[in-house]
């Protein structure tokens, strides 16, 4: 917003606004986004969601809200018809787990969307298939394992029509899963992670399913907590190998998230590895997001210190969202203050859609959007045709801010 904007909207609202409510409308609004949480959002101001996704459960043809909740049942919050959101209890397993992520598919190829949580701590993942009415039966049995899970994906990645699972796992026995879904039966799961899978025992915080290389099969990106990350490149079968030399990476990442977009609109997917500095500790490695720049080759180039604003928040989600509608992807931030872990505001990244990106969190984001955020969902949900954004929280209160 150019300086004469401001001074023209600054006076609309001084001349038609008692002061309080212009003071407040300055506060959660912006030129580009509307702080809706009190109106639209159950409150909730204590809960850990970890992890968010939105997608049409009940087929009424707007987008309902999943969260993923650490130390308390998981929940499903659909959506009126106008973008608020109801809180409907009772839908999952009234049982409180670490719950860290959750990722939405049709496993069972019934056309109806069922959900998958993984779970650190207490490694209870769950798995429910939906009913296609906002309904689920909990059908976590058919997973095949338990485990430190941080990371979550889906995706199908031997070419046979069904989403497979990728699970990230941390912990004394680190190594990752990969299920795949059985062709015989849909929504029942092989494991093949000991013969698909590199033996790598990383610290796993975030997995991707993406085309790396073009090839059109998804490769799999791996942030860690400790470095190295890594890319396992897909035969197309489902079987995964490390190249060496693909991912250069100059500095080492302490990676919570891990986004994929073509950030240079030259055809081919980048990488933008969300970082901290520790979690919730002291300060220990620079927590700037990092950009790699996919150069054609199968490699990845760290572009980092000529792309990205130097910045020493720690940011444990990330996601990307074409916030002034221009053509090209903006990345949006989760912001904590470590130490000592304190909410911040969530940033906004702009891209100058050659991949350069400045912060415009001033103009971007409200003043009111503040939390410990974490998980972090794009979606139109009041169908006015722009972006709104969905934004998690541990210890806080789940946000939303509608596009304008």
């Amino acid at each position: 917003m150019n300086s004469k904007s401001k001074v023209l909207k600054t006076f609309v609202c001084l001349c038609s606004l008692p002061l309080f409510a212009c003071a407040q409308e300055q506060k959660d609004e912006t030129a580009y986004f509307k702080d809706v949480t009190s109106t639209h959002i159950p409150i909730d101001p204590k809960s850990h969601a970890l992890d968010v996704a939105l997608t049409d459960f009940n087929g009424d043809g707007y987008l309902d809200l999943v969260l993923a909740l650490e130390k308390e049942p998981n929940r499903i919050y659909l959506n009126d018809g106008t973008g608020k959101f109801i809180w409907v209890k009772g839908v999952f397993a009234d049982k409180n787990h670490d719950t860290e992520h959750v990722r939405i598919g049709d496993f069972d190829r019934d056309a109806s969307l069922d959900v998958i949580f993984v779970a650190e701590d207490d490694q209870n993942h769950e798995y429910y298939l939906g009913n296609g009415d906002g309904t689920f039966n909990n059908v976590s049995e058919r997973l095949l394992g338990k485990s430190e899970a941080n990371g979550l994906d889906i995706g199908d990645v031997n070419g046979d029509g069904l989403p497979d699972i990728v699970v990230g796992n941390s912990g004394e026995k680190p190594a990752n899963f990969l299920w795949l879904n059985d062709l015989s039966q849909p929504g029942y799961f092989v494991d093949i992670s000991q013969e698909a899978l590199p033996k790598d025992l990383d610290q796993t915080q975030s997995v991707k399913l993406v085309d790396l290389d073009g090839d059109g099969h998804l490769d799999m990106v791996i942030g860690n907590e400790a470095p190295p990350s890594r890319i396992y490149f897909n035969d197309g079968k489902g079987n995964f190998k490390e190249r060496e030399g693909a991912l250069k990476e100059e500095v080492g990442l302490h990676t919570r998230e891990v986004i994929a977009f073509d950030a240079n609109n030259d055809g081919l997917m980048d990488l933008f590895f969300a970082n901290l500095t520790s979690n919730a500790g002291k300060r220990e490695r620079d927590p700037r997001g990092r950009l790699f720049i996919n150069q054609g080759d199968g490699k990845f180039a760290d572009e980092t210190e000529n792309r990205i604003p130097a910045y020493d928040f720690s940011t444990y989600a990330a996601n990307v969202i074409d916030y002034d509608r221009d053509g090209d992807l903006d990345i949006i931030l989760s912001a904590i203050r470590i130490p000592p872990f304190e909410a911040d505001r969530v940033r906004m990244l702009q891209n100058d859609g050659k991949g350069n990106f400045t912060f415009v969190t001033e103009d971007v984001i409200p003043a009111i959007t503040v939390e410990r955020s974490w998980g972090i969902a794009i979606g139109d949900v009041n169908n006015d045709g722009i972006a709104d954004v969905v934004i998690g929280a541990w210890g806080g209160q789940v946000r939303l801010l509608l596009g304008k």
